[in-house]
C-alpha cells in the first residue's frame, strides 16, 4: 500500500460539544483502536479528506504528538446533507500481524471472449483480503486474457502472492457473455419464417390399395 503521512494533536476532553468546536475549527475528531488503548485526537478536515476520498488504501503514518506510528483508515462518518467528514476510526498496523483490508481489483488485458464478441461484466470491484502490512499491495491486478466466452471467473480462482483472499470462494468476480441482443437473435435465425407452410408429410410406404370389387355373375 502506499504510505501517507498524517499528524493529529491528542485529545483529553471528549463529547458532543468538544467535537462541534473542532469541525468549526476544520478539524475531524477521530480515535485510534490497537496497541492496547484507545487514543482520541483531531486532525486537519482538508489532509483527512485527500485519504478518505481515494479508492486506495493507505498505510497511514500518523504523528501524534510526537509518537508516530502506522494505521489504516477503519470507517468514516459524514454529514448526510453535505458529505462533511464528522468522524473517523483509525486501527493501528503491526508490522509481524495481518491486517484485513479491502482493495480494488483492475483487470489486465482483453479477454479472448470479448475478441469473439463478447461482452466483460465485472461483478466484484473490490476484494477482501487479509496479509501483513508490508505485503499489502495500493491494488490488486488480475490478467483476463485467457477469459473465454461464457467462462465465470471466482474468487477461488483468483491467487495472490502472500495475501489470503476473505470472500466467499463462489462469489463470480467476473464473466464473459454474449451480448443479449445477439444471444436473443441466434434462436430466432434457427426457427422457421413466419407464415412458411408446413412441408407435406410423404406418404406411409405401407399405405393399403383399396381391394377390387369382385365380378357379378351373369
Amino acid at each position: 500500500m502506499k504510505k501517507v503521512e498524517l499528524t493529529g494533536a491528542v485529545r483529553t476532553a471528549t463529547g458532543t460539544r468538544n467535537a462541534d468546536q473542532l469541525r468549526r475549527a476544520k478539524q475531524v475528531p477521530c480515535v485510534l483502536y490497537g496497541g492496547g488503548k484507545v487514543t482520541h485526537f483531531a486532525t486537519d478536515e482538508a489532509a483527512l479528506g485527500e485519504v478518505v476520498l481515494t479508492p486506495e488504501v493507505y498505510r497511514i503514518e500518523l504523528d501524534l504528538g510526537g509518537r508516530k506510528l502506522m494505521a489504516k483508515l477503519q470507517e468514516t462518518q459524514f454529514h448526510p446533507v453535505s458529505d462533511k467528514i464528522l468522524h473517523a476510526d483509525f486501527i493501528e498496523l503491526d508490522e509481524d500481524k495481518p491486517a484485513c483490508v479491502s482493495l480494488s481489483l483492475r483487470l489486465k488485458g482483453q479477454p479472448a471472449g470479448v475478441r469473439k464478441g463478447g461482452k466483460l461484466n465485472q461483478t466484484l470491484r473490490k476484494l477482501e483480503v487479509k496479509g501483513l502490512p508490508g505485503q499489502l499491495p495500493e491494488h490488486l491486478e488480475y490478467d483476463v486474457e485467457h477469459v473465454e466466452l461464457g467462462q465465470n471467473v471466482r474468487v477461488r480462482d483468483l491467487k495472490f502472492s502472500g495475501l489470503e483472499l476473505l470472500n466467499k470462494p463462489e462469489e463470480v468476480v467476473l464473466k464473459v457473455s454474449m451480448p443479449k441482443k445477439e444471444a436473443e437473435a441466434a434462436p430466432a435465425a434457427a426457427a422457421p419464417a413466419a407464415g412458411a407452410a408446413p412441408a407435406a408429410a410423404p406418404a406411409a410406404a405401407d399405405a393399403k390399395k383399396p381391394e377390387a370389387k369382385p365380378a357379378a355373375k351373369k
